[in-house]
């Protein structure tokens, strides 16, 4: 594979020597970025996927909303392994960059725009819903039926398209090119100053605000509480600090990822020029990452997921080799399979969900 990209890149070259160095500098840092992108489309994908087929059955101790959400959030992530990055690599080997933009660019455009934005609204609506669970636990299944949970979520998935589609005409009031340094097919910003400013102003501002505010009055509550349950030794040794080890995590990585490529996007429209080469491609697939560490602070560090995994990653290797499982990976079955019947039937409590309501517990001991 890295000889073919090889080979692709020092043919584009030779076909390429009217292009101004720039641009010559661009294809020779192809193959590298190519690497970087494969490899984290593999991480993405496969996090996303084990993520998919543990909640896609019951959790002990994770309502059906928050299932909801989550699985709407692992799809949004897993879209850019699965569509994202092969659409974009796929341009990138095949387009000739002597040529203009083309249908084909507006088409990824879209498909990558939609897909950033849905994972924006969705990491939202799971901020709401885990405020509305600590701080209206008694209202929360009146509040947040099952059938206002699909509709938050179909907004987060229908809305963007909708928003989007000026991005798809090829002879619309967007312009899209194709650029060497991210290997990305964007709008152009610098061009499309108020779709630039409006993109930001509809979609990353309200909802790092929702976020923000969900999160921040979150973790005051479980701080004040901590507070309370200081004073109680058993407690101050048992209890883990829920709000620091899953809520600041989460916003720490949501602002790494999100806020330089919003920067770049506005100083491009602002400006009128774009940012260094490297500099472009970090902040253009830093939202992708976003999608790999969200399988890490929303799922892996809660308990109830990591049995379940087990749980289902034996069951797997047991249908495929169940004596060397039986044998070598698996001495203790039956304590795995006690544990985990134990747990799918909820009989005491556990952590709801590390995303949704997991300081309510601590409001109900006030």
């Amino acid at each position: 594979m890295y000889t073919t990209l090889f080979n692709l890149s020092s043919l584009g070259e030779s076909n390429l020597s009217g292009v101004d160095p720039q641009r010559l500098q661009d294809l020779a840092h192809r193959p590298v970025k190519i690497s970087i992108i494969i490899v984290l489309g593999v991480l993405v994908t496969l996090g996303n996927i084990a993520v998919l087929l543990v909640i896609t059955s019951s959790v002990a101790g994770w309502s059906r909303n928050s299932r909801y959400f989550l699985l709407s959030l692992a799809a949004a992530d897993s879209a850019f392994g699965l569509l994202v990055m092969p659409l974009n690599l796929w341009v990138s080997l095949i387009k000739d960059y002597t040529e203009g933009p083309d249908a084909l660019c507006h088409v990824v455009a879209f498909c990558n725009a939609t897909i950033y934005s849905t994972c924006v609204y969705t990491l939202a609506t799971i901020s709401l819903e885990r405020y509305i669970a600590v701080f209206y636990p008694l209202q929360y299944g009146t509040i947040l039926t099952r059938q206002r949970t699909l509709l938050l979520i179909s907004f987060a998935w229908c809305f963007p398209p909708v928003l989007l589609l000026p991005v798809l005409f090829p002879d619309g009031i967007i312009a899209v090119h194709f650029s060497t340094a991210s290997l990305v097919c964007n709008p152009a910003y610098s061009t499309n100053v108020g779709y630039s400013l409006s993109l930001a102003c509809v979609i990353f501002f309200p909802c790092s605000f929702i976020m923000t505010y969900t999160n921040l009055s979150v973790w005051c509550v479980a701080k004040r509480q901590r507070m309370k349950l200081r004073k109680f030794y058993c407690a101050r040794r048992q209890r883990h600090n829920v709000a620091s080890r899953v809520l600041v995590p989460v916003m720490g990585a949501y602002y790494a990822c999100w806020t330089p490529c919003m920067a770049a996007m506005i100083y491009n429209a602002l400006s009128g020029s774009s940012v260094p080469e490297w500099i472009e491609f970090v902040v253009v697939w830093l939202p992708t990452s976003n999608g790999f560490l969200n399988c890490i602070f929303y799922f892996w560090i809660n308990r109830s997921f990591r049995r379940k995994f087990r749980y289902v990653l034996q069951k797997f290797a047991e249908s495929l080799c169940p004596r060397l499982v039986n044998s070598l990976l698996f001495r203790s079955t039956s304590k795995a399979q006690f544990d985990s019947g134990y747990l799918d039937n909820n009989n005491i409590v556990h952590e709801r969900s590390s995303s949704v309501s997991s300081t309510c517990t601590l409001l109900s001991l006030a």
